[in-house]
């Protein structure tokens, strides 16, 4: 099987995700809309019925004698109570008056419904509740369905756009970082920091490829990578990390290990050797001198914290005690949690990466609660701390908010700001 069923898969989680994400963002517009349409209805049940007929009387139950003719024309005439059978009734009807179809004083009973005999049941008001009701029903079912639209439209576009990133070339980060203990000789001295590779199955040798000819169009004096290089043995995926070979720099690259080389089936030993095979110095550990323009930098590098349950993890004292102070010192440590320890030792600047930048947002707002830095330069207890976001993905090949990034730094003397 190739790359292509767990690339398929890992993209349907990322929209999973992303769908769940869209839904819970726009829970708040759709409240707020279902709110406007309640105080909507109530305006519009508490709205005044229509009036009654004028000059009727009705009392529901009961019989009320109604006139015949409302009109002004059948104003009301004395009657004489000696005249016998004298009443209104008895009268003529006036002259061009339309003469009554039924008897003067008929009775109007009203129904159960109250709509006159046999009424219905239902008031005129009522009568519109079933298709008032149909309506503020469609009403919220459009709210909900543009929600759901909404929110499927834009998991897909956000998961496509952050495959397009994650699979694209890497963004040049540019870099300049203050050391106020550097020696002005070595101010300009230039780093090309990548992390955070992860050469696996998704990736194929283009990667590798992609990324050093970018590193060695920067023309760095170092190179450093600074862990998580691989997921998987040497057996596996040897071939992809070959075009490691070609990097290019004045002092050399460096390697230091990330967890992800413990995570593998045969450790990072085997991984170690194939990459001073491949020109690629690891730094496991211990620190080496990088004179430059008659001056000198500690270069040092450290195991991740992941190696301390197999007895292979940081050791500061190995690495950086005994060192010349007066000069500055560069670290490379793969997890930005580990310049609390390199701030003991008076390390001027830590090169880390391990966070990608949180590499879908949210996940940018979580790491913090375990790294002091997420991404960029920031500081721990004195020491500057650089953390990139890494060249590479790990999980879904998405990367959202958080573009992989081949940082070039340059050192420089004095204060920052």
């Amino acid at each position: 099987m190739g790359p292509l069923p767990g690339l398929a898969g890992f993209f349907w989680i990322a929209v999973m995700f992303y769908l769940f994400v869209f839904l819970v963002v726009l829970e708040i517009p759709r409240a707020l809309a279902l709110l406007a349409l309640r105080r909507s209805e109530r305006r519009e049940r508490a709205a005044p019925s229509a009036p009654a007929v004028e000059g009727a009387s009705v009392l529901s139950g009961a019989r009320v004698p109604v006139p015949a003719d409302s009109s002004p024309s059948s104003a009301s005439v004395p009657v004489d109570p000696s005249r016998p059978g004298g009443s209104d009734s008895s009268r003529p009807p006036a002259s061009g008056a339309p003469a009554s179809e039924g008897p003067a004083d008929a009775d109007v009973f009203e129904g159960p419904g109250g709509e006159g005999p046999g009424g219905s049941g239902r008031s005129d008001d009522s009568a519109a509740g079933p298709a008032g009701g149909r309506s503020v029903m469609g009403r919220r079912l459009f709210i909900a369905r543009t929600a759901a639209a909404a929110a499927g439209a834009g998991a897909l576009v956000t998961v496509g756009s952050g495959v397009r990133t994650a699979l694209g070339d890497p963004v040049v980060e540019r870099v300049s970082v203050a050391l106020p203990r550097l020696d002005p000789r070595l101010g300009g001295l230039r780093f090309a920091v990548v992390s955070d590779i992860h050469l696996g199955p998704l990736t194929g040798v283009g990667h590798a490829e992609r990324i050093v000819r970018m590193v060695n169009a920067l023309q760095a004096d170092v190179v450093a990578v600074v862990g998580d290089l691989v997921d998987g043995t040497v057996a596996e995926l040897g071939p992809l990390a070959r075009p490691l070979r070609s990097l290019e720099s004045r002092y050399g690259a460096y390697f230091v290990t990330g967890n992800h080389e413990y995570y593998t089936a045969n450790g990072p030993d085997e991984w170690v050797e194939e990459l001073r095979g491949l020109g690629v110095r690891p730094l496991r550990n211990e620190r080496v001198e990088i004179a430059h323009a008659g001056a000198t930098l500690d270069l040092a590098g450290v195991d991740d914290v992941a190696g301390a349950a197999t007895g292979h993890g940081p050791d500061f004292e190995r690495t950086l005690g005994g060192r010349d102070r007066s000069r500055s010192t560069v670290l490379l440590a793969h997890q930005p949690v580990q310049a609390s320890r390199a701030a003991e030792y008076g390390v001027d600047l830590q090169l880390s990466g391990h966070t990608h930048g949180g590499q879908m947002v949210p996940f940018n707002l979580v790491v913090p609660m375990q790294q002091p830095v997420v991404s960029g330069l920031g500081e721990v207890d004195g020491t500057q701390v650089y953390v990139t976001r890494g060249a590479g993905f790990w999980g879904p090949p998405v990367r959202v908010g958080a573009p992989p990034e081949i940082t070039l730094l340059e050192l420089r003397a004095g204060r920052s700001g």
